[in-house]
């Protein structure tokens, strides 16, 4: 194949220097939703990386769909601002383009605070109600969801569409619908936190049909020249749970309604969950994806090695890589991956004088 790490790659109007983006990373660190000057460092030294894409952290569409209080947010005027405020500074010092990953916490919320901040936030009004597809706790610790009803569910819907109308607003190129990690668009597809018995629950198509709905919805607000995807658990690692079989049926469907990209993980719903980790142990699914569905696949899952990322993109198993770890550890991870697969990678002019390809000797 001639596709490789540094080759470009077109998702509608937009188009990436190279196969590199650097994944969300949950930062904790806004005030009122609102990113703060750490989201310009810890973004900004990315866009100067030499990754082609740079995405924000899980970003709430509603106060009532924070994880926590120091969760991104994308539902006010303050937060476009602040946001808008990121994304021109990531631009005007860097060539990546920018994204963002809208979400909603649902049964996840508060998972992992102190009791007593947790009892404090619950005391303290009704948007840190925990709402799910059916009323199963995370742990024994959690609050018990409350069921949506099919007017929240329509809320739900509208929220995701006002964040996306604002992600324009802020200059993102780009966005993905957190659809993994055991959120509530993943709450709807397992089994295992999806009860219901009515339309939305039960069977494949039922436990689809809200997920689908809310991609619609999305999408049909989105600038058409802008790609949009989603982020998805190909397994929850739980027997009984989602698994392959039902991603690649709503892999299908996805692209069947203008999905550009698949952002695949896998785990997350269940705290019971078995997972053996290694060097690329999820990219197998984004390869059962990229062999079934017509749109273009991320893998993620401890890539972190210049040559194992080619072999990636260069085998056919993904169209991109996303690195989280391997980036915060190493934030220029793409020029000396370009440097070692003997390819380039975008450099800001003033950091020129730093880089061993363009002076002429070998990295050290």
């Amino acid at each position: 194949m001639t596709d490789h790490l540094f080759s470009p790659i077109r998702l509608r109007d937009l188009t990436l220097a190279n196969r590199i983006a650097v994944s969300s990373m949950a930062q904790q660190s806004s005030v009122d939703g609102n990113a703060q000057d750490w989201h310009m460092m810890h973004l900004g030294q990315f866009a100067v990386s030499g990754a082609a894409l740079v995405m924000v952290e899980g970003t709430s569409v509603s106060k009532q769909a924070r994880g926590s209080p120091s969760s991104m947010g994308l539902f006010s005027d303050d937060n476009e601002a602040a946001l808008g405020r990121v994304v021109s500074f990531c631009k005007d010092a860097g060539d990546a383009a920018m994204g963002i990953q809208l979400s909603h916490s649902g049964r996840k919320k508060m998972v992992g605070l102190p009791a007593d901040l947790r009892e404090k936030l619950i005391a303290g009004g009704a948007e840190w109600e925990a709402v799910a597809p059916s009323p199963i706790p995370w742990d024994n610790e959690s609050v018990v969801p409350g069921e949506l009803d099919e007017a929240g569910m329509a809320e739900i819907k509208a929220a995701f569409v006002q964040a996306a109308g604002r992600a324009d607003g802020a200059g993102f190129d780009l966005i993905e619908i957190q659809g993994g990690h055991g959120y509530l668009v993943h709450e709807f597809l397992s089994p295992i936190t999806n009860r219901r018995t009515d339309a939305y629950g039960g069977s494949l198509d039922n436990r689809l049909r809200f997920p689908l709905e809310l991609f619609d919805a999305v999408r049909a607000a989105w600038p058409a020249g802008k790609p949009m995807g989603i982020r998805l658990s190909a397994t929850d690692y739980v027997e009984g749970g989602w698994d392959l079989e039902g991603t690649l049926a709503l892999a299908g469907e996805l692209a069947a309604r203008g999905c550009d990209f698949i952002d695949t993980s896998a785990g997350g719903l269940d705290p019971s969950q078995v997972i053996e980790v290694g060097p690329g142990y999820q990219v197998e699914f984004a390869a059962a994806i990229k062999r079934q569905a017509d749109l273009a696949v991320i893998s993620v899952g401890l890539i972190n090695q210049a040559h194992q990322a080619d072999q990636i993109i260069r085998s056919g198993q993904a169209d991109m890589v996303a690195l989280g770890r391997a980036m915060l550890f190493n934030p220029r991870w793409p020029w000396h991956a370009a440097i070692e697969l003997g390819a380039q990678a975008p450099v800001p002019k003033k950091y020129t004088r730093a880089h061993p390809a363009l002076l002429g000797w070998a990295a050290g």
